[in-house]
């Protein structure tokens, strides 16, 4: 089967954010490495390892083009060649300060405040690549409507293959699966402490990241990076 491809925010390989958020959820998409969990938390690593299942698989990364199958007679390289032409023209994208937040049960770095440029760069996205995207199965789309979408999520969902798009994004990096309530505190406190000296400085979006599922079910793979460089 051929492979998935997503489109994401992710920091640079070498920064200290992309390391400390492989070692969060225990795995570096970028080279496929296990690592170690964090011990200078409050939380024990074997329930941080338990808590981190759905991260660990897709990878440290805001998304901005869900994943996706190409449409047929499409391949890698026409990704490639699309998204060269899209970040030639696209400027960088200010983010300011991401903060610990939880989203819908579960934890997440999110922006202060997500202002207009970022929602029309991830608008951007989500249109400019649909061309190849291969339409969802009816599977697909039943089991996206097990989520209790509202309407406008279920018009998105039929136009992009994805709910959380156009008016609907928000942007977050994903650092837990669904957490119980009564863990909510601690962890956004395990967060604060964790992340703390690297979410000091506000992010600006200067790449587009691809990751890639080679089979169901695999973990993506950091494959690709693009620069933004389009004029200010």
């Amino acid at each position: 089967m051929p492979a998935r491809y997503a489109l994401y925010y992710a920091p640079p390989q070498d920064s200290t954010f992309w390391q400390k958020a492989s070692q969060w959820i225990g795995r570096d998409s970028a080279t496929g490495e296990d690592l170690a969990m964090p011990e200078a938390i409050d939380v024990p690593p074997s329930r941080l390892w338990a808590m981190t299942q759905s991260p660990r698989r897709y990878g440290f990364h805001a998304t901005l083009k869900a994943p996706m199958w190409l449409t047929p007679g499409h391949d890698q390289d026409d990704l490639f060649t699309a998204l060269q032409r899209f970040c030639g023209r696209t400027a960088p994208v200010p983010v300011g300060r991401l903060v610990p937040r939880m989203l819908g049960g579960f934890l997440a770095l999110m922006p202060e405040t997500q202002g207009e440029a970022l929602a029309d760069f991830a608008a951007n996205c989500v249109a400019d690549f649909d061309a190849l995207r291969a339409p969802m199965t009816a599977a697909e789309r039943e089991r996206r409507l097990q989520s209790d979408l509202t309407p406008r999520q279920t018009a998105l969902l039929d136009q992009y293959g994805y709910p959380y798009v156009m008016d609907e994004f928000r942007m977050h990096m994903t650092l837990s699966d669904q957490l119980p309530m009564a863990e909510h505190a601690a962890m956004l406190a395990a967060a604060e402490g964790w992340f703390g000296p690297v979410l000091a400085d506000p992010v600006t979006i200067d790449q587009i990241s691809v990751f890639a599922e080679a089979e169901p079910g695999a973990p993506f793979a950091r494959i690709a990076d693009f620069p933004l460089q389009g004029p200010a």
